[in-house]
């Protein structure tokens, strides 16, 4: 009988057809010698996600009304019906790419006592536009090397707003917490976005230790259309913004330009990238820079909206327009 704790693996989906097929075989075949539940939380698929669902007997469904999903509030109700001792969540476009992805993810939480929750890496898809893949790897390159486990908690130090934000960074796209203490201690907040930044921010602040695993890897990267990418942008941003993070506004000339700024650097990038061919290179030189304008203009509008105004952030919503309940601030 294994010494390993019990694991909840939870996905939460709504019409993810795309990649569910692919994530629970992968969750399947995972090489973790302990007990594994798998839990999938549907919201209202209308796609054929309920129909691959039922080709894996070892799944446990639940659904719920569309209308009743949270991002925070879904979570922490899985919890409560998981029956792990540890719940590891993916969202239903994150694909583990190893058999060992779940013995990685959960190490930290057996190797440190003082580590509550864990984070693992992301590595975008092939297809990811340049400016989206290299700031995927970039992120998670800033969290610590590849060949080992780093650690963060808040020391007596002071820290300027931009290394609390780093600190504190959380994502529960690939992430493992004790299921105790996600119920009991530190649950995620029913805020409308950004949850887990949030989560994170507290975890670090009631002084908790989080980790970074990156050897839990999943492919991950938002299948965006350049619109969608705009939009996506805004609920990002303004997500934080609720959560009460500090983003002062930017003229139009600094969107402009951090617009070419990022431009310029990412055309080097494609030029070095051993990953393009020479026709992918000269796509991606003509077609990449307009992402940097949408993100840019899209990251003023979403600077300068009132986020009271639920008619507003509704508009520049990615959520509110596939049809995702967004969950808007009392007034």
């Amino acid at each position: 009988m294994s010494d390993l704790p019990a694991v909840s693996v939870i996905v939460l989906t709504y019409n993810g057809e795309d990649y569910l097929e692919r994530i629970l075989t992968a969750v399947q075949e995972q090489e973790y010698s302990g007990s594994v539940e798998i839990l999938v939380i549907d919201s209202g698929s209308t796609d054929t996600t309920l129909e691959i669902i039922s080709r894996f007997p070892r799944v446990r469904l639940v659904q719920i009304p569309n209308g009743e999903f949270g991002h925070g509030r879904t979570r922490n109700m899985a919890a409560t019906l998981a029956g792990g001792e540890v719940v590891a969540f993916l969202t239903h476009d994150a694909v583990p790419d190893s058999t060992r992805w779940l013995t990685e993810l959960v190490a930290p939480l057996l190797a440190f006592d003082e580590v509550k929750a864990v984070l693992g890496k992301q590595v975008a898809r092939p297809r990811a536009f340049p400016l989206q893949r290299y700031e995927i790897h970039g992120m998670f390159r800033s969290l610590g090397p590849d060949f080992g486990t780093t650690l963060f908690h808040a020391s007596s130090g002071k820290f300027d707003q931009a290394a609390r934000d780093a600190m504190s960074y959380y994502s529960d796209v690939n992430s493992a917490v004790w299921r105790d203490f996600l119920i009991n201690i530190i649950p995620y907040q029913d805020v409308r976005y950004a949850e887990d930044q949030l989560f994170g921010k507290d975890l670090i602040e009631r002084g908790f230790v989080k980790a970074y695993a990156p050897l839990a890897s999943v492919e991950h990267s938002n299948d965006l259309t350049l619109s969608e990418y705009g939009h996506r942008i805004f609920d990002e941003t303004v997500g934080l913004r609720q959560i009460g993070h500090i983003i002062p506004p930017i003229s139009a000339v600094d969107a402009f330009r951090h617009s070419m700024h990022g431009i310029l650097g990412d055309s080097l990038r494609i030029l070095r990238d051993g990953a393009y061919s020479w026709r992918r290179k000269a796509f991606w030189l003509v077609v990449n820079p307009a992402y940097h304008f949408k993100k840019w203009f899209s990251y003023r509008a979403s600077t300068l909206v009132d986020i009271h105004d639920h008619d507003a952030v509704r508009a520049g919503s990615l959520e509110h327009k596939r049809k995702v309940p967004i969950q808007l601030p009392k007034a």
